[in-house]
């Protein structure tokens, strides 16, 4: 069996990013979460097409590069004003990266957890793994322009310490496809702004590169949560939600309404999400 990289890397890959002849798209998801090789992370060789017949426990973690220092401290604030400073958007950047990081590893994660799910959901979800591998290289790519390399700022594991709180996979769409990826809605378009007030046009492209593929992931959370659930409504979406995450970071301020309806979000839940406030601490 031939492998070759899914996507061009500078950082090469080791000798264990070759499967047996027998893998299994399981064998590959497994084998992407825990590996501690930043080559590979960037580099996987392509899926097998075969897809197991038994169930796979997902890993409690993901491995970590040792480039790649984790922290529990909040990042700092940015503002547009701050974004004037190259180092600024390096670290900004170096943010996404990891982001999408995170979500190709969640969706190797949620393919194994949900073993009994569809293989049609299946499926989909590794495609879209393998579209947060290729936004990785854009973010790497201008992050070198910009003077820096994948582990020259801290990191956070939020989707990590949230995601695999999800008991089904109605939970798993409801906060991935329809709650952090549908925010990312807001956020590409924000920070494409900011980038280009900054005076960085390829950061700013490739924001809204991000966003507008973006809408794909989240048309794919909206399919199935209808069609395991029926109606997209605000309230469904915000039981479904596994607790205590609530709507108020599953969407950014102003509303992307334009992007969200191409993903077939409806006007009335779009409304209920632009409104929505927390209950008050003691209520």
């Amino acid at each position: 069996m031939v492998v070759t990289p899914l996507v061009d890397s500078a950082l090469g890959r080791s000798d264990s990013a070759t499967p047996s002849d027998d893998a299994t798209v399981e064998d590959w998801a497994y084998s992407y979460i825990v590996s501690t090789d930043l080559g590979y992370k960037l580099a996987p060789p392509p899926p097998p097409n075969l897809w197991a017949d038994r169930s796979f426990a997902p890993p409690d973690a993901p491995g970590r590069p040792a480039c790649l220092r984790v922290t529990h401290k909040r990042q700092r604030r940015l503002t547009p004003e701050g974004l004037q400073d190259p180092t600024a958007r390096a670290r900004l950047l170096h943010v996404f990266f990891h982001h999408e990081l995170q979500a190709a590893e969640l969706m190797c994660w949620a393919i194994l957890r949900f073993r009994d799910s569809e293989l049609e959901f299946r499926r989909g979800m590794l495609a879209i793994c393998i579209d947060e591998i290729r936004h990785m290289h854009l973010y790497l790519d201008h992050l070198r322009t910009l003077g820096h390399e994948i582990g020259d700022f801290t990191v956070r594991d939020w989707f990590w310490e949230r995601v695999p709180t999800c008991a089904q996979p109605l939970n798993f769409v409801a906060l991935m496809g329809l709650g952090l990826e549908a925010a990312n809605l807001e956020h590409a378009q924000r920070f494409s702004q900011w980038f280009h007030q900054a005076g960085d046009p390829v950061a700013a492209a490739i924001q809204e590169r991000v966003g507008r593929e973006e809408v794909a992931h989240v048309a794919f959370g909206r399919r199935w949560f209808e069609r395991w659930h029926g109606e997209l409504t605000f309230d469904a979406w915000e039981k479904a939600l596994p607790a205590p995450l609530s709507p108020l970071l599953m969407r950014g301020v102003p509303l992307n309404r334009e992007a969200r309806r191409k993903a077939g979000m409806p006007e009335e839940f779009l409304s209920r999400l632009d409104e929505w406030t927390p209950e008050p601490r003691g209520s």
